[in-house]
């Protein structure tokens, strides 16, 4: 039995930056309003006047930063996972935009649309298929386009500056040294609390038709929604469950952990996890406050730069962590 282990990382984001003054131009705010409540200092959007990139352009161009580094061809990626909430299309989803776009051989693709937890699920299906001996190299992509859908008034602030655009890849490869790479992934679901943090149409339970024929200056619902305060409360508790279990599978105590990288929905939710394990600032990633929370993507991307930074290294024990719409939640443990 085989080990996944990643082999090459990658990450892209748009030029345009907007920063928290900017969005004055559309909602009654502050940058000391947003940084107090969430950390978050500027994020990225697509501008549509300037750029093509979509979600799955997005991906590819990440994925072709991750192919390289992991000294990877097109011709030898086996398999393509996805995850988004937001992909170019209803339907079909961005894996096989991404096949297209990187002009790959007619390998499967697969979506995954587990939201802020998306990443982790991907790269837990990815390390099934390596473990089994189906795949040799699997390609895993989160790619989020928020800004094209998000409400840019004052009655939408409390989602809208949250949210930035962005993408981020990992390769992973066969290790057949069993002490390294992907040792386990724990994935969790609760299902009662969808409404709390969702977006619900257009969709087949509420159509576009029938949208356009309420006609109702008031309706929210084709945006995102969120209970801010419901979402913080589970997500703490959440988390440290999740890390916990990881680190207990493994045999592995508060003290084996070299980087945390929990997924970048809220600094506050960060640094709360960061005190309850004891760690030091140089033991948890965060980049949040430049980016925003790019849901699927922020994991991947804030992997990449710790990486790029010379703050993960071999024989590291990494923890990846998450939780998010659904109510999802997911964790990673690595041995670099």
């Amino acid at each position: 039995m085989y080990n996944s282990k990643i082999t090459g990382l990658g990450k892209y984001v748009p030029e345009q930056i907007i920063k928290n003054d900017d969005l004055k131009q559309w909602m009654d705010t502050s940058d000391e309003w947003i940084q107090e409540r969430t950390g978050i200092k500027e994020r990225r959007w697509i501008d549509p006047k300037t750029s093509d990139d979509t979600t799955s352009i997005m991906g590819a161009k990440a994925a072709k930063i991750a192919m390289e580094r992991a000294g990877v061809t097109k011709d030898e990626i086996d398999f393509i996972i996805f995850a988004t909430l937001s992909p170019d299309m209803y339907f079909p989803g961005g894996g096989v935009r991404v096949q297209e776009l990187l002009d790959m051989p007619t390998i499967g693709a697969l979506d995954v649309r587990n939201q802020c937890s998306g990443f982790v699920y991907a790269l837990s299906v990815a390390d099934q298929f390596i473990k089994t001996g189906m795949y040799k190299n699997v390609l895993v992509i989160g790619s989020e386009n928020h800004s094209g859908g998000l409400e840019r008034s004052t009655r939408g602030r409390g989602v809208t500056v949250i949210f930035g655009d962005g993408a981020g890849a990992a390769v992973l490869s066969r290790e057949e040294d069993n002490s390294k790479g992907v040792l386990s992934t724990h994935l969790h679901s609760e299902g009662k609390y969808a409404k709390e943090l969702a977006l619900e149409g257009p969709s087949t339970g509420r159509w576009v038709d029938a949208i356009m024929e309420d006609n109702d200056p008031d309706d929210t619902s084709y945006y995102p929604y969120m209970n801010g305060q419901f979402v913080f409360k589970n997500a703490v508790v959440r988390f440290s469950e999740v890390i916990m279990e990881g680190l207990m599978a493994n045999n592995l105590t508060k003290k084996d952990i070299d980087m945390l990288i929990p997924h970048q929905a809220n600094l506050r939710i960060s640094q709360f996890v960061q005190r309850k394990f004891g760690l030091s600032d140089d033991q948890v990633y965060n980049n949040i406050m430049h980016y925003g929370n790019t849901t699927a993507a922020s994991i991947p991307i804030a992997l990449t730069e710790a990486w790029e930074e010379g703050k993960v290294n071999d024989g590291d024990t990494v923890v990846l962590a998450a939780f998010g719409s659904g109510f999802t939640w997911a964790s990673a443990i690595i041995k670099w």
